[in-house]
């Protein structure tokens, strides 16, 4: 079974950036496509970003492209979230997922198997 390790959230004011990492334990990354949630208080969890397995590829919701990055490392095991420009909007806890082996890439909270604890992002001046 897969563990996944949030870190990296905190404080920032708005125009600041952060940078989110999952570290991944149990299983490898490699082959399966990782993705990032978040959840505001109140609302739904929603996607974020995903990468894909095969070429690394990328997706994003629009209301953080051109703003996160989502990259990898398959020798560490970790995926992070680059977050830069960051708005009040932003603030909720932030999720990890993966999906299971050779999995197309997805923005459905249910096509996850794998979820970590989340990390606070919290957007305030």
């Amino acid at each position: 079974q897969m563990q996944l390790a949030e870190s990296g959230g905190g404080l920032v004011q708005p125009g600041g950036s952060l940078r989110l990492s999952c570290a991944a334990s149990g299983r490898t990354i490699r082959n399966r496509v990782m993705g990032w949630f978040r959840q505001a208080p109140g609302k739904e969890r929603e996607f974020v970003a995903a990468i894909n397995y095969r070429d690394d590829t990328t997706y994003y919701s629009d209301s953080v492209k051109g703003r996160f990055t989502i990259s990898k490392d398959n020798a560490k095991n970790t995926v992070y979230l680059q977050m830069s420009s960051l708005e009040p909007e932003d603030t909720a806890v932030y999720f990890c997922a993966a999906r299971t082996l050779y999995q197309v890439l997805s923005t459905s909270v249910r096509d996850y198997e794998s979820w970590g604890q989340g990390t606070q992002v919290t957007v305030s001046s």
